[in-house]
Order: structure tokens, then C-alpha cells, then sequence
């Protein structure tokens, strides 16, 4: 019978996280379908740590090149995604999104022919393989009789993004560009929508399976209709099982000989390890213990794993040299899960380029 142990080890088998699967970060976000990147330095370590030697500025120059994307297309929130996948990901999920933006589209006086308007601004803006930030888009709507500014570019930004007009373009310096979608990325062969959605569901359940229709509801922003039509065009593939009177789906999978124990992750804060999963319980057996929810300051910044299991968080102060790593746990911990942390914060040093200084 299926326990939380069973389920955290697969998972982490399944994430390439427990052993390094993958050999750049397109291949990542390729197999994880999407990848949560509003926090986008986050998000660049969620992609390192699921590779071998790789560091951050290779991450970077990654997107910068537009090997890997970051647009809005599902809950709503920004995602890593793929140039290949883009197209059709946001054809089954951008509809949801902005129906669920309708309420500040009014809110904001945004109707259909400001929206419309819009695009036409950002596709003369753009066009030509030009890259500019929110601020000079801001401008040229403005210079179009467009008021733009604040939360209403924002969201005049994400429905263009939602409707395929744009996408990112590289960074200048530290900030984000965005490029025409149709000039960013080649055409491939279109999907239908049951296709969408197949291919959707499969790279879901074989990366964060074991996991219910509900998790894959809650990732995916897509209905619970869609998601039952969608495991029955895949279940083939798959294997299920039921615990604790829900329904597990996970890719039948032979895990390799246990990994010592113990074993340590220092994951970003948006890592799809627990983001990508309505119920979390499966990791919250130590939190439970001591009586900790989502919402203890322990946990509101990154997240620390062990053994599977949340035992605590941690912040990053960026110095010259330095990185300096803070840890704040919620369970007392051996020498050996002490220094199995420890390893797990070298190798964020060694993925920024830095020295660790770790404050326990």
C-alpha cells in the first residue's frame, strides 16, 4: 500500500531532482511541461537543480537566446515554457486565464476594442525583431491615446501574452523585454485541443505523479471536466492507486537502489516539487508534527527539503563574494542532516558562483 514516503520518493525520481536527468534547461522545462517563474532568480535555480554543473549565467544566456520562454499562461502567473510548446499550451489554457481575468479587464475599463487596439500598438511596436520593456510599450500606448499605466499595463501586457501577440524577449541588463510571438518563435505543426490536452496530462503525471486529477486541476487552471476527459485518453499510460480514499496517477516507474538518507534540497519558493500540487500533504508530515501550515513565516520564503519532507526555509542575501544563506527550521536535526544541508547549500554557491556563508 501506497504511503507518503512512496509518494515524496517518486516524486523527487520524477522531478529529476533525486538524480540529474536532464542536460540543458530547455530539455527541463520540456519534460516538466511548464515551469512557475514569476520569481524568475528562482526559478533559474528550480531549472539548475535538475541538471548537472550547470550554473546560473548559462541559465540566462538559456533565456536570453529564447531556448526557454516566460510568458503568463496558466492560474494566472508567469511560466518557463518552451518555444515548441507555447503555441498550443496557450491555445488550451490562455482562454481560462483570461476568462478569469474578466473581472479586472472591467474593472480597468479594458474592453474588447481597447484590447484590440492594444495589440495593434504592440505589434507596430515591436515588429522587426524589436525587444522593449513594459516601460517603453507604456510609451507607445500612450503615444496612441492608450492610458496604460500600473495595473492596466499589466494586465494589457498578460492578455497579449494569453492571446499569443507576444512573448519575452531577451533581458537588457535587468529587465525584461517582449518580443512579437510570431517573430520570437518558429512555427511547428499545430495540435488539436483533445491533443493539447492529451500531451498536457502526460507530461504532468509522468513528472509530478504520483498526483490526483485535483493537483492536476489546481497546475493546470484547466476544469475537472477537462481533466477527466483527459486521463481517460492517456490512463494506458499510466498506472493508478488509491490512498487515504483519493485516486494517485504516476507513470509505472523502476526507482533506482535508495538513495542514502539522509538527503537535502534547498528549493525556491515556487519549485514545482510542492507548486505544482493542490494537496501537499505528502511533504507536510514534519510541519504537521510541529503544528506548521503555509502560512508560518518559517516557510514564507524558500523551502527546505529533507528526505522529502519540508523541514524548514531559507533566504539568500547577495553579496560581492558571497552568498549568504539563512536557514530557519522547524525540527531539530542530526550532524549528518546538518551537513547533508550543507551540501545542499555548496551546491547553490557553486551554481551562483559564490561563496556560502550558511547561518544556521
Amino acid at each position: 500500500m501506497m504511503k507518503n514516503f512512496d509518494i515524496t520518493r517518486l516524486r523527487l525520481h520524477n522531478q529529476g531532482l533525486s538524480e540529474f536527468r536532464f542536460a540543458n534547461p530547455g530539455d527541463v522545462v520540456k519534460q516538466l511541461g511548464a515551469v512557475q517563474a514569476q520569481d524568475y532568480a528562482g526559478a533559474k535555480w528550480a531549472l539548475g537543480q535538475r541538471m548537472q554543473d550547470t550554473t546560473n549565467a548559462v541559465i540566462d544566456q538559456s533565456f536570453n537566446n529564447g531556448e526557454i520562454l516566460r510568458t503568463h499562461i496558466m492560474r494566472p502567473t508567469w511560466h518557463f515554457v518552451t518555444p515548441s510548446d507555447i503555441r498550443w499550451m496557450l491555445m488550451l489554457t490562455g482562454p481560462r486565464v483570461q476568462a478569469g481575468n474578466g473581472f479586472m479587464y472591467r474593472k480597468t475599463e479594458m474592453d474588447k476594442a481597447v484590447i484590440r487596439k492594444s495589440y495593434r500598438v504592440l505589434e507596430r511596436a515591436l515588429r522587426g525583431n524589436k525587444h522593449l520593456t513594459r516601460n517603453e510599450l507604456g510609451s507607445a500606448f500612450e503615444k496612441a491615446g492608450i492610458i496604460a499605466e500600473g495595473q492596466r499595463l499589466g494586465y494589457f501586457m498578460m492578455s497579449a501574452e494569453l492571446d499569443g501577440i507576444i512573448c519575452s524577449g531577451p533581458r537588457k541588463g535587468r529587465q525584461f523585454t517582449y518580443a512579437l510571438l510570431e517573430e520570437r518563435v518558429a512555427q511547428v505543426n499545430a495540435l488539436t485541443r483533445d491533443e493539447a490536452l492529451a500531451e498536457l496530462m502526460k507530461r504532468y503525471f509522468a513528472t509530478r505523479g504520483p498526483a490526483t486529477l485535483k493537483d492536476f486541476t489546481w497546475w493546470s487552471g484547466l476544469s475537472m471536466a477537462d481533466a477527466k476527459n483527459g486521463i481517460e485518453m492517456v490512463k494506458s499510460q499510466f498506472v493508478n492507486e488509491v490512498f487515504n480514499g483519493q485516486t494517485y496517477w504516476f507513470a509505472e516507474t523502476k526507482l533506482p537502489a535508495k538513495k542514502n538518507s539522509p538527503t537535502a534540497y534547498l528549493l525556491p519558493n515556487y519549485d514545482e516539487y510542492f507548486i505544482g500540487f493542490k494537496d501537499r500533504s505528502a511533504i507536510g508530515e514534519v510541519a504537521s508534527r510541529s503544528n506548521i501550515d503555509e502560512s508560518s513565516p518559517a516557510l514564507i520564503a524558500h523551502v527546505i527539503i529533507l528526505d522529502g519532507q519540508i523541514i524548514g526555509g531559507w533566504k539568500r542575501t547577495l553579496k560581492k563574494d558571497t552568498v549568504v544563506v539563512e536557514l530557519n527550521l522547524i525540527t531539530n536535526l542530526t550532524k549528518a542532516e546538518k551537513r547533508a544541508i550543507a551540501e545542499a547549500a555548496n551546491l547553490y554557491g557553486q551554481f551562483l558562483g559564490l561563496a556560502i556563508q550558511l547561518n544556521w
